[in-house]
């Protein structure tokens, strides 16, 4: 039974011949991450661009509490929205959404990908234990809370884990308002995930970093683009949102010109 799920549509004026891009959000965020700046800058450049909120963030429904969600879940929100679409998209995924789609190109071919500070395909225990030692009283809230959200509480957590010093305070607390739940199930599945490397390399990839990003790291994202032999552009002076940050025309103009040059209209 098909969810009904929230979708951002910005459509390209006059049509498009490209492959429509699908965006997929991280944890705590929804659909509302991308129609900030990303879905219009790729609309007006050619592009029908979507965002969907997965199963119980932002408008989307969920079946069940969102703290017991898997990712496979998600795995199938994303699947449902394609299938709506008029062509095979694009699917670009950030953080948890970026292990998302890369269980969907486990299961099939796409027209490309890209994959914004992505989990890691070998999970993210590593991370975790920096995170522990960077902030242990934090992490235990988490722990005993069951709950992501705790880590993006106030607009001082969001500005040291998700933004770099330079982003403005309007920027950081906007963000910290719209923060939601996170499925702590999914999260626990982040940290020992194990992916296959050939199935999903067969997808043409693009792997964004950012060199201020205090949750991946740039070894991590290097290692990870030698396995899928994917294509990686790390962006000086950006931290992990960086769809959101105030320099987000970086990261867009990057993921841009790869889209330029690995997809052919009909």
């Amino acid at each position: 039974m098909a969810l009904d799920l929230e979708v951002i549509a910005r459509k390209a004026e006059g049509g498009s011949d490209y492959p429509p891009l699908l965006f997929v959000h991280g944890s705590c965020h929804a659909a509302w991450c991308w129609d900030e700046h990303f879905l219009p800058y790729f609309a007006e450049r050619g592009f029908d661009a979507y965002a969907l909120s997965l199963r119980g963030h932002g408008a989307s429904a969920s079946p069940r509490s969102i703290r017991w969600t898997s990712v496979a879940s998600y795995v199938a929100d994303v699947e449902q929205v394609a299938a709506e679409l008029p062509r095979e998209p694009v699917v670009i995924g950030h953080s948890l959404g970026g292990l998302v789609v890369q269980k969907l190109l486990e299961q099939r071919r796409l027209p490309g990908a890209v994959l914004v500070a992505p989990a890691p395909r070998w999970g993210r225990g590593r991370g975790a234990v920096r995170l522990v030692r960077r902030a242990p009283l934090l992490s235990a809230r988490l722990l005993l809370a069951l709950e992501p959200r705790t880590l993006f509480s106030t607009p001082e957590l969001c500005r040291r884990l998700l933004f770099s010093p330079a982003t403005s305070e309007e920027t950081v607390n906007r963000c910290a308002q719209l923060m939601g739940r996170e499925s702590f199930r999914a999260w626990m599945e982040m940290l020992v995930v194990r992916l296959d490397a050939r199935r999903i390399g067969s997808t043409p990839i693009l792997i964004l970093g950012a060199e201020r990003d205090r949750l991946i790291s740039g070894d991590a994202l290097r290692a990870t683009a030698t396995d899928y032999g994917a294509d990686l552009t790390m962006i000086p002076d950006m931290a992990h949102d960086m769809m959101l940050e105030d320099n987000w025309q970086e990261a867009a103009g990057a993921m841009l010109d790869w889209l330029s040059r690995t997809l052919s209209p009909p």
